[in-house]
């Protein structure tokens, strides 16, 4: 698998140092992770993640 390139939110950061990572992979999900726990990753599609998103504003 190549190297994913991973970007910090600009949602994250804070004195808790809490970060969560997104990352677009070669077979065209996103990926995420926690700075607190790197090796555990997350795998959704552009609209699995979309409609997860919008779920949770919804519920706000």
């Amino acid at each position: 698998m190549s190297e994913l390139h991973w970007q910090k939110s600009s949602y994250s950061g804070g004195p808790e140092g809490n970060c969560l990572y997104v990352a677009p992979a070669p077979d065209k999900t996103i990926r995420l992770r926690e700075s607190d726990t790197p090796d555990v990753t997350l795998a959704a599609t552009p609209e699995g993640l979309t409609a997860l998103l919008r779920h949770l504003k919804s519920r706000g």
